[in-house]
């Protein structure tokens, strides 16, 4: 076998591995779904002779810019220096409505951006509204089916999201958050973007902090009226996409400012529920927002399929310095996002250009729609050919937990209080055309629904 320079083991992703080993809850505890090193390797292989393809995705170009120095918490090279700049893609989407259907239709908007770093892909895949609508992801396909057609008839059919808002209702004030005057965009260049979930900030000293992340428009945040949507979606479905397309084709170029907010382990540890639960906030007069830069979009795709459809994002794409926080539903959206990717895409979609770290340098070989051969290298590890080795002082942050493995309904946690706080933030004005558009709803809704889900 031919022998070769010796290289740094990367990830499919591009990130540096620190130890071939899997994840465990203790030494010789069960491994965690959120492993994503082992889910790279171990997909790869089931996949290696099984090939398959489809397609879905919305998108601009451009580029990421540190105007503040957060080094004290991260070690992340994105954020190495002020003036650094990063290339990025950046995916604006509905969530809810069908392929064609809309834009103005009122429902969470995807808002997701690709960092191209120079120690692998990163991505922020996140929303245009703070909080969602479940802290389990075992619920989140039975939430999407809820808001889907009926099975039966074809048709959308709101008795089936209505009931399953009532017997979760943790559901309640992401269902409040959009139906408010929040939850209809003006365009998507004055949307606000949120990462929902909290991430681990390591710094060089191994330091960590709790963060999630904020995108505000510098354009100003604005809503679109009731009317103006509803006309919109008549005259012309796709107006939040040609509006984003134009500006840019102009030069009418849109950015945003990104900003943290950070919480201790101490303060996670006294927190008076949760901090991970994705169905509250962290409230701003507690955990202040850090500026921490700005993106800006210049660039339009030239090929919509090439660059837009086969754009694939994942928040286990995570880099040293940026590691997953004990979220339920972060770590099972690290698992099944890559995993869609791989059935949509096929399984080498991280080697689609668009898609693509700078470096490459692993154990992957072979395999249907296989970009990036890496030569005649060695396809195992350890070797003593000079393969691809790990590096450990990018080790990822050691931390204790305790606790039995069991299956914990997390329904009967507090559920009200976000609520509460959402419907307090609003003018009786808001508060009015919010109740309205329930009504509106709930008017359609069969009376068996009303006598099962006690909404009489």
């Amino acid at each position: 076998m031919t022998k070769f320079n010796k290289t740094v083991f990367k990830t499919s992703h591009g990130a540096t591995v620190s130890e071939m080993a899997s994840l465990t809850l203790g030494h010789h505890g069960p491994m965690l779904i959120y492993d994503t090193l082992f889910m790279d390797i171990m997909t790869h292989f089931t996949r290696e002779r099984i090939p398959e393809r489809v397609v879905h995705a919305k998108g601009a170009f451009g580029y990421f810019e540190v105007t503040n120095d957060i080094t004290k918490y991260t070690r992340a090279s994105v954020f190495s220096s002020i003036g650094k700049r990063t290339r990025i893609a950046v995916r604006f989407s509905g969530t809810l409505k069908e392929r064609g259907g809309a834009d103005t239709v009122r429902e969470p908007h995807g808002f997701s951006i690709k960092f191209y770093t120079d120690d692998g892909i990163w991505d922020i895949v996140g929303l245009d509204i703070p909080i969602f609508f479940l802290r389990d992801a075992i619920y989140f396909s039975s939430l999407v089916h809820s808001l889907k057609r009926n099975p039966a008839t074809n048709l959308p059919d709101l008795d089936m999201f209505w009931d399953y808002v009532t017997l979760r209702p943790e559901a309640l004030s992401s269902t409040l958050y959009l139906f408010s005057d929040s939850g209809l965009p003006y365009t998507y260049r004055h949307m606000n973007g949120y990462s929902i979930h909290a991430f681990k900030l390591v710094n060089k000293q191994g330091m960590t902090h709790y963060a999630k992340f904020f995108m505000k428009p510098n354009q100003g945040w604005r809503i679109m009226t009731d009317e103006d949507a509803q006309r919109l979606q008549g005259t012309d479905p796709d107006y939040y996409t040609r509006d984003l397309y134009n500006s840019i084709a102009r030069g009418n170029t849109p950015s945003w400012n990104i900003s943290i907010q950070l919480m201790t382990f101490e303060q996670a540890k006294k927190y008076p529920w949760n901090p991970f639960d994705i169905t509250k906030l962290w409230p701003e007069d507690k955990f202040p927002l850090l500026p921490v830069g700005v993106f800006i979009l210049d660039t339009n795709p030239q090929n919509y399929f090439a660059q837009v459809e086969q754009l694939a994002f994942t928040p286990g794409n995570l880099v040293s310095g940026i590691e997953p926080s004990c979220d339920r539903v972060l770590h099972a959206r690290m698992f099944a996002y890559p995993d869609a990717h791989r059935h949509r895409l096929g399984p080498h979609h991280m080697q689609i250009p668009v898609n693509c770290p700078f470096i490459v340098n692993n154990y992957n070989r072979d395999g249907p729609q296989l970009f990036i051969h890496q030569g005649g290298a060695p396809n195992y590890y350890p070797n003593s050919f000079n393969g691809p080795e790990t590096v450990k002082p990018v080790k990822e942050n050691a931390y204790r937990m305790l606790g039995d493995v069991a299956r914990y309904d997390l329904n009967e946690e507090e559920n009200y209080f976000e609520s509460n706080y959402i419907w307090l933030q609003m003018c009786k004005e808001e508060q009015e055309r919010l109740v309205n558009r329930l009504a509106v709803m709930l008017y359609y809704i069969t009376e068996r629904t009303r006598v099962c889900t006690k909404m009489i």
